[in-house]
């Protein structure tokens, strides 16, 4: 399985099965965060992710280039509103290890300056 699988199949157990022992399978100790918000470690999305109602995790996106996998997504749950999201991981020995993100509220097309969709 590649470092693109790795996440996917990472994501989708995690945090839309909401099956916590995908931590154990898919990501590895020391776990780096650089969201601003969340520790390092995995004791955060332990616990943040049994209290995400309504959350869903659509990339649109996915890169893998060596050791990073980045995703362009559209989330529901997370915010009040859908965030697009540009996540950024980094595996080791096919586990991910580190993190960044970067976190914008959608914005609908019509509602843009070019009418374009942001996902």
């Amino acid at each position: 399985m590649g470092n693109k699988d790795i996440v996917l199949t990472a994501m989708h157990e995690l945090f839309h099965q909401k099956d916590l022992t995908a931590l154990d399978r898919y990501w590895g100790e020391p776990y780096v965060q650089h969201n601003p918000t969340m520790p390092n470690g995995l004791d955060g999305l332990r616990a943040i992710v049994p209290n995400l109602d309504g959350f869903s995790w659509e990339p649109a996106r996915v890169v893998e280039d060596g050791d990073l996998v980045i995703t362009h997504s559209r989330v529901h749950g997370w915010a009040e509103h859908p965030v697009v999201i540009a996540d950024i991981f980094r595996l080791e020995n096919g586990r991910i290890v580190e993190h960044w993100d970067v976190v914008q509220a959608e914005v609908p097309a019509e509602s843009s300056a070019n009418g374009n969709p942001m996902v």
